[in-house]
């Protein structure tokens, strides 16, 4: 069978670069949505956030810059609003705010290259008039601190997914170091206003983002979810044993679930060493692939967010070798496209279709949960069983006071 192969590579003209070209065709055709890109975490820490004093056309010392983002032909881009967790119970809303804004402002400064869309067939729309389509993605429920309101507010400002934990507990679920024994379980997953939180994702329409979470938050979620779920960008556990992964079992509960998993390309995720290459990240989209099917694989490379990447994946303009390697390992053009953009489409549409216009949930958090000194207890306290505040205002405990001794 060999000899045949190599037969027929001969006569055929089999090469690299017929592979590239193939890889070329496919994702001119069918958009590369990548789940996690963390070009703005780069913008604020290098310049503040001041686009007026950088040129992304000629930014460099990033993964990621436009003419990069062209030669990788990248058709959408999930964008994260990224603040770290020692922001948590402390400024972590107007931090997020800002990365939010960032993005948005991105999209205003380079209309002919970037488009901020919200919306599955804002994605096909933008693909089409030749432009990257622009998401954002909240990476760490601390970003909300707790409030429904603020998760609603984010969706209004263009947010459609979040996930649920970055490296630190939220008080309403557990992250990816509690499995590591790193951090105690809190939550023991899901709290229970943290399964509020997931109904509430789920009538928004926002996809809910598993990356960086404990596996048993992994499981709430998924029994709980009527909407499939993304891994943004995590890589297969059987492969490189980091608890960012994600490990069988539940690889394929998110295959019955119709979710994705969206490969990250970081080295220490890709082999758990300092050193990796592109046949390496190859493999674990042929292991996803093994063990939940096509359909549940998807492009993450958390670019701009990690310290090394893989050999032959440099950055953001290496897409296509990659998916030229899928190709030449005997991967379908369906399945190639499938995993280019056509899996992540179908779990955003589906989310929209589960989406409803019903009120949402407006029981806060126990405040027990999430006192602390940066905190205030405004609504919390004295509240009759209809929920009508009986603090007094200042003028009228003053009045009362004076009255008490005009009478004595």
């Amino acid at each position: 069978m060999q000899i045949f192969l190599f037969l027929l590579c001969v006569y055929t003209s089999c090469s690299a670069d017929q592979y590239r070209q193939r890889a070329e065709k496919l994702m001119k055709e069918t958009p590369l949505i990548d789940g996690h890109n963390d070009l703005p975490w780069q913008l604020l820490r290098r310049y503040h956030n001041q686009l007026s004093k950088v040129d992304l056309n000629k930014l460099n010392g990033t993964h990621t810059n436009i003419p990069k983002l062209r030669a990788g032909l990248l058709g959408g881009q999930f964008w994260s609003a990224y603040v770290p967790c020692e922001t948590q119970f402390k400024d972590a809303v107007r931090q997020t705010l800002e990365q939010i804004d960032v993005i948005h402002r991105m999209c205003q400064m380079y209309p002919k290259t970037f488009q901020c869309v919200g919306s599955s067939k804002g994605i096909n729309e933008t693909f089409k008039n030749g432009k990257v389509a622009s998401l954002i993605g909240v990476e760490g429920g601390h970003s909300i601190d707790s409030s429904m309101a603020t998760l609603r507010l984010f969706y209004q400002l263009g947010v459609r997914y979040m996930t649920l934990t970055h490296s630190c507990n939220t008080p309403w679920a557990d992250n990816w170091l509690v499995d590591t024994g790193d951090e105690p379980h809190e939550s023991n997953g899901l709290s229970e206003f943290g399964k509020k939180i997931i109904h509430e994702m789920n009538r928004l329409g926002m996809i809910i983002d598993l990356a960086h979470t404990s596996v048993k938050t992994m499981k709430d979620v998924l029994q709980l979810s009527k909407a499939p779920v993304i891994f943004s960008h995590s890589s297969a556990y059987a492969l490189c044993n980091s608890k960012r992964n994600v490990p069988d079992e539940i690889l394929k509960i998110v295959s019955e679930k119709k979710g994705i998993v969206m490969v990250n390309f970081y080295n220490w995720y890709v082999t758990c060493n300092s050193k990796a290459n592109l046949s390496n990240v190859a493999d674990h989209f042929d292991y996803i692939k093994k063990v939940a099917g096509y359909q549940t694989v998807g492009f993450g490379g958390d670019y701009d967010g990690v310290s090394s990447v893989p050999a032959g994946l440099d950055d953001v303009s290496f897409y296509p070798d990659l998916v030229a390697e899928l190709l030449k390992r005997n991967w379908t053009d369906g399945e190639v496209k499938a995993a280019l953009g056509e899996n992540l489409l179908r779990v955003f549409e589906q989310v929209e279709q589960v989406k409803t216009n019903s009120s949402g949930d407006d029981e806060p958090i126990p405040y027990e949960q999430v006192k602390n000194q940066c905190r205030t207890g405004y609504g919390y306290q004295n509240q009759n069983n209809n929920g009508t505040p009986l603090v007094l205002l200042p003028t009228v405990v003053t009045l009362a006071y004076l009255a008490h001794y005009l009478l004595v």
